[in-house]
């Protein structure tokens, strides 16, 4: 991989893993269709540590407070708001653990092609912009109780297969569910917190017993590149997404579907 290659996917990264349009298939549709050299475990880890410092710097504030809380909930026995929110994130995060330790073999086998990426992209747009429309909108992520948790954590483990979105579908379970779209977005940013962290320590532990040799200056651009991207990101999509919705996103999902689609007919 190049270090123009290492740019592009990080930036890449950093841009969509926290808006509603699928870091995954963005990341797979380069090699899929330029025919770019797979980026490797380090260059995934390195790309998963720079968005998350960028979503825990963003949310430094919060992530004080619902660590400190929830720790003192565990020590007293007393939840406050903070702490329940703190436990709805844990909650929330269960789902996706347990699809992920029974399909993530299958999922990288099976359902990492363009193909697939091209319908769901196309789908779950279409389900974005449909809950969007219809939605009530009117509680914040303080609401957040443990059958909204796991209805938005379920949403979050069927974004494993690509092209689904992970803050796209658990921005449309919340958003279904009543929440606003900026307490959505906040409620989805906060539960890829744990989800990270959990993806890297198994991309790292993977990582610790490969013998590839590793290009620490593609490291180096990886982490760099996808920490501003995502942190940048992170601050216009909550300034953006209480005026415009997630209508944008949807025509950007149905354009990406759609000329997919017509580039893998035109290679057959």
């Amino acid at each position: 991989m190049s270090h123009f290659e290492a740019f592009m996917l990080a930036l890449i990264q950093g841009l969509t893993e926290f808006l509603p349009i699928s870091s995954s298939a963005h990341l797979i549709l380069p090699s899929q269709v330029f025919g770019w050299a797979d980026q490797g475990l380090a260059f995934d880890v390195a790309v998963h540590v720079g968005t998350l410092a960028a979503v825990v710097l963003y949310f430094r504030k919060e992530v004080v407070s619902l660590l400190s809380a929830w720790v003192n909930s565990i020590i007293t026995g007393k939840c406050c708001r903070e702490a329940t929110l703190a436990w709805m994130i844990v909650l929330a995060t269960i789902p996706a653990c347990v699809f992920g330790f029974f399909m993530a073999d299958i999922i990288a086998h099976y359902l990492r092609s363009a193909w697939v990426i091209a319908v769901t992209t196309i789908v779950f747009g279409l389900l974005l912009w449909w809950v969007d429309r219809r939605a009530p909108q009117n509680i914040d992520e303080y609401a957040a109780d443990p059958k909204r948790s796991l209805y938005i954590g379920l949403a979050q483990a069927a974004a494993m297969i690509p092209g689904t979105s992970r803050s796209g579908a658990t921005m449309t379970a919340a958003l279904y569910l009543g929440f606003t779209r900026e307490a959505a977005a906040r409620f989805s940013f906060l539960m890829s917190i744990p989800i990270i962290v959990l993806a890297g320590t198994y991309l790292g532990t993977k990582l610790a017993d490969s013998t590839a040799p590793v290009d620490f200056g593609g490291l180096g651009i990886g982490l760099a590149v996808s920490f501003i991207s995502a942190y940048a990101c992170i601050h216009v999509f909550l300034k953006l997404v209480t005026r415009l919705g997630m209508f944008p996103f949807v025509i950007y999902r149905l354009l990406l579907g759609a000329g997919l689609i017509a580039f893998l007919m035109s290679q057959q």
